[in-house]
Formats: C-alpha cells, sequence, structure tokens
C-alpha cells in the first residue's frame, strides 16, 4: 500500500521510519514533510484538504496518517471520510478532547473520568472567587489550541488571578483563552499513555514519560519535549488496569453515546496521586517526542496498526512489541524555546561502533535541505536521537553515544534523560 503522513515534525518522520521498514509499505508521501523525510519518500507542498483528498484519490493511497492536532480540529478527517477515503485520526467533533479545554474537562465530568477539580468559566469574579478556594500552586488553562504552551501553573493566589486576567483579557493567547479552566494542582508524577482506537476497540501502547523542562533535572522553561523514554517502570499492571477500566472504556463509550465515536490516537495525560491514575489532560494525536520513542518499539508491521484503527477492525490486528526499552534525547537550537535561531549545517560522524550503528537512529524535525543538498537545522527542536536496549540504562547510553556523532552550531540538549526511572 501506499501511505500519505501529514504533518512535518519528528513524530511524523519517526512515523515514516516505521512504515519505510514494513512490507506492506511501497510508497510513503508526506505533507508537507521536513528536510529529512524526502529520504524516506516524497514530500508535497499541498496544504489545502480538500486538494490533499484529490492527490490521495487520484494516486490511489490505501491510508492516510494524520500527526498533529491542528488539521485534526480543522476537520481533515470529514473532508476525507465524506469521500470515502481511509484516514486515521479522529473527526473535529471528536477532537474537541484536544481542541477545547471546556469541553475535556466536562467531558471527563459527565463520564465520571477522575480528574482535577475545576471551574470552566469567562468570568473574571467567578475564576477569582474559585482561585481562593484553592490551595497553591493552582493550575489556569486557556480553553483553546496554544501548541501546547497554554497552561499556567501558578505559585500563588496573585499568580493565578493574574493568569486568569491575563488570559481573558485576551493578552496570553488570543481568542484561546477567552474561555478557562481553573483546576486543583495534583501532585504526584506524570505519565504519557497512548491508546490507539478504532471507535469501539483500543490498544495501549507501554507507557513512556516526557521531559518536558529545558535544562537538567526539570529546571528552566516548559518546552514542547526535550527527551522522553518509554516503556517507564513507573507504571504497574495495576494502574494499567485502572487506566482501563476507569478511563478508556468509559471515553471510548461516551464518546460513542455522543455521536462522536474516536478513531485515531488517544494520548492520556496522567497523574498518579498516591497509586491513583487522574487524568490531567487528554490530546488526540501522538506525543512529540514520545512518538519517536514508541514508534521503534514496535515489533508488528505499523501499518497494520494504522489501517486496522482507521477501518475499524482493530479486533481483528495482531499488535506486538519489543522487550526493549527506548530513550530518545532532543537536540535543539541555540536560542530555543526563547526564539528563532539562525540556520545551521547538521554534520552526522561515520558511525564505526556496531553497538550504536545496530541500536540507535535519529529522528529528523526541524531541518531543511539546502540547495547544496546537505542538511540544516532550522527548527527548535531539530532532531532526536534515539537508543535502544534491553535495559533503560543501556538505552540511555546509547542514544547519549550518538548524540555525540551529531553536530550543528549552537545545538544543546539535556544530559539527564530517564533520570527518574533510574
Amino acid at each position: 500500500m501506499d501511505v500519505l503522513i501529514i504533518g512535518s515534525g519528528g513524530r511524523e518522520y519517526s512515523i515514516g521510519l516505521a512504515l519505510a521498514k514494513d512490507d506492506n509499505v511501497e510508497k510513503i508521501y508526506f505533507a508537507p514533510g521536513n528536510g529529512a523525510t524526502d529520504a524516506l519518500g516524497e514530500n508535497l507542498s499541498i496544504s489545502d484538504f480538500s486538494e490533499l483528498a484529490d492527490f490521495v484519490e487520484k494516486n490511489g493511497i490505501a491510508l492516510t496518517i494524520v500527526g498533529p492536532e491542528g488539521p485534526l480540529v480543522e476537520g481533515i478527517v470529514d473532508v476525507f471520510e465524506a469521500r470515502g477515503l481511509t484516514i486515521f485520526g479522529p473527526t473535529a467533533a471528536a477532537a474537541q478532547l484536544e481542541g477545547s479545554k471546556i469541553f475535556m474537562k466536562n467531558f471527563l465530568a459527565r463520564h465520571h473520568v477522575p480528574t482535577a477539580k475545576y471551574i470552566e468559566t469567562d468570568s473574571l469574579e467567578a475564576a477569582y472567587k474559585f482561585i481562593n478556594t484553592l490551595e497553591a500552586p493552582i493550575v489556569v488553562k486557556a480553553d483553546g489550541l496554544c501548541g501546547g504552551k497554554g497552561v499556567i501553573i501558578a505559585q500563588s493566589h496573585d499568580e493565578a488571578k493574574k493568569a486568569a486576567g491575563e488570559m481573558l483579557a485576551g493578552n496570553s493567547f488570543g481568542e484561546a483563552g477567552t474561555s478557562i479552566v481553573v483546576e486543583e494542582f495534583l501532585d504526584g508524577y506524570e505519565l504519557s499513555v497512548f491508546a490507539i482506537c478504532d471507535g469501539k476497540d483500543y490498544v495501549v501502547l507501554p507507557a513512556a514519560q516526557d521531559h518536558k523542562r529545558l535544562l537538567n533535572n526539570d529546571q528552566g522553561p516548559n518546552t514542547g519535549g526535550m527527551g522522553a523514554y518509554a516503556p517507564t517502570p513507573l507504571v504497574n499492571e495495576e494502574i494499567y488496569a485502572k487506566l482501563d477500566e476507569r478511563v478508556i472504556k468509559p471515553t471510548l463509550k461516551g464518546m460513542e453515546e455522543e455521536g462522536n465515536p474516536f478513531k485515531g490516537v488517544l494520548f492520556i495525560g496522567v497523574m498518579v496521586v498516591k497509586g491513583e491514575p487522574m487524568i490531567l489532560e487528554y490530546n488526540v494525536r501522538f506525543g512529540d517526542p514520545e512518538c519517536e520513542e514508541l514508534m521503534p518499539l514496535l515489533k508488528s508491521p505499523a501499518s497494520e496498526l494504522f489501517y486496522k484503527a482507521a477501518t475499524g477492525d482493530l479486533k481483528n490486528a495482531e499488535i506486538a512489541f519489543h522487550d526493549k526499552y527506548a530513550v530518545g534525547v532532543v537536540m535543539a537550537s541555540k536560542n530555543y524555546p526563547y526564539g528563532s535561531t539562525p540556520p545551521a549545517e547538521i554534520i552526522v560522524d561515520e558511525i564505526y561502533h556496531e553497538e550504536v550503528r545496530e541500536n540507535t537512529h535519529i529522528s529528523y524535525a526541524g531541518v531543511s535541505r539546502g540547495e547544496d543538498g546537505k542538511l540544516y537545522a532550522t527548527g527548535g527542536r531539530v532532531l532526536v536521537c534515539v537508543g535502544l536496549g534491553d535495559s533503560i540504562k543501556e538505552a540511555q547510553q546509547r542514544a547519549y553515544m550518538l548524540v555525540g556523532q551529531v553536530h550543528f552550531a549552537g545545538k544543546q540538549c539535556r544530559t539527564d534523560i530517564a533520570y527518574q526511572a533510574l
């Protein structure tokens, strides 16, 4: 089969890499892709959903996989499904689980899925009143999509009130923040759990842990993610069972009952508080950089997982994972996350060490191909060095051995990815 992947980041590159090793896949297209995806397939400069559907129809593409949340919330799946095309991802109505934090929190409340106590409001007076009932720290969230940035963890009541005021005035996140969610802060450890869903059935992938902050020991500003590892030993069978019964099953049942059956990736942001999983948020796509670690752990063909989910046939899929660990280290540009950085040529040393050659790879993200044919770092998060191993320690060591082989001006990365598990 031929496959189209929508998106341009490390997540989409890693899905492409998994499909490139799949005997069932002949050709891969990326729309728009990045400077390195052209080594895996063909990049398309088409962004209009109807034009993409035309291309898929004309070229007999069997499956489209949507990477980022933007096109999902904007309704790309609706456009494709209306034309009878097979596409992996939720409809615009189902994508509200990420597109609107208010929709998501109210959905959790309606279906008794455990989450922090909260208020959703567009009234500053109501927000202040609720903030006064909580202990600091306090969480303030913009309702709409903010590229992963619309959450403030305020360390005092005054800071929470200031954040709420700036959001509701439209100063912080524009239209996305004109309604807000204020909620209690949950103290525990955070997990990323991904369920691939077909509307009724689902497959849970190995749980991952992401490192959001820029600097070692989780210091510095929040970012899109500086690295991740999977599976995490912080999840045991008891937590998986609680997530199944209390979270995933009621969510899929609730979405179906409300007329929005959920197909695609249900990304569950979990906080484990005293052994009990509480839901922080839902996203409707793979996390990035978690996707870069999960794809190489997939033992069965990637095309089967995506195609059977997209066609409502997961119950007949045989999905298996390698009994290994993956650690991914993000290499970012000099000024990330504060601002843009001038392009810098990426040089990867030839790898002579067999252990590194056999057990590591790079997933490219913020890169472009120069007219000289060379690869340049042009984005904030430039690439992810992924190591595989029989233990987290071994996977981590291999990932950092690869980091040492990659060079570009101003490169920065954390040196402690997976430290919580080690």
